[in-house]
């Protein structure tokens, strides 16, 4: 059988520096980005699951009728590494090669193609971590993990991600040029929502 790779949708954090804004219900063509982000996940194919802080009504409510899994993270004010940790915990008897794609709820500009092909090359290789980039070269996201590196990512604190074990496993990792920004593209200011929104506007 082929590995499944399975996506995690990261859609806990607080949007801080929004400024009393929930960037993640923020519109893009009428659709919150959540829902955006979400719907291109499963597009992409296999199971997604997304985190949830558990108050985050508005949240749940942009992702209902989607076919995915839902994780609640409640200690999710200790940062990212929560929702990987949770995530993790939720997948139910993951196969040996079986990937975990990260991906980032305020990042816009991923294709359900772009995120199909970083699939699609983790299952030819499994054994390593597939990370999109730039053309230029620029360290961007998603990040697929292979399986037996999840207890090392479900184990890292704070706000830091997969970072520390990207770094570690470097001869492991195989950087795959994105189109466009698509792969550093975030929005997590007001400001960079009216620059993006003034762009697509041209």
């Amino acid at each position: 059988m082929r590995p499944t790779v399975h996506i995690l949708v990261l859609a806990a954090g607080a949007s801080s520096r929004m400024r009393g804004r929930d960037k993640l219900l923020q519109p893009i063509k009428g659709k919150p980005i959540l829902r955006l982000v979400t719907e291109t996940a499963v597009a992409a194919g296999g199971p997604v699951l997304v985190a949830l802080p558990p108050t985050a009504g508005p949240r749940r409510a942009v992702v209902d009728g989607l076919p995915v899994q839902v994780v609640e993270v409640p200690d999710a004010g200790l940062g990212m590494s929560r929702s990987l940790h949770r995530g993790i915990a939720a997948i139910a008897e993951p196969g040996a090669e079986d990937g975990l794609m990260v991906l980032p709820a305020d990042m816009p500009g991923f294709s359900p193609k772009a995120l199909a092909d970083l699939i699609s090359r983790y299952r030819a290789e499994p054994e390593l971590i597939w990370r999109g980039g730039t053309v230029d070269g620029r360290p961007g996201h998603p990040a697929i993990f292979p399986r037996d590196l999840w207890p090392d990512l479900a184990a890292v604190t704070g706000d830091e991600g997969g970072r520390s074990l990207i770094q570690r496993h470097a001869d492991r990792m195989r950087q795959v040029p994105l189109p466009g920004d698509m792969a550093v593209l975030d929005l997590d200011t007001p400001e960079d929502w009216a620059n993006y929104l003034g762009r697509q506007s041209i």
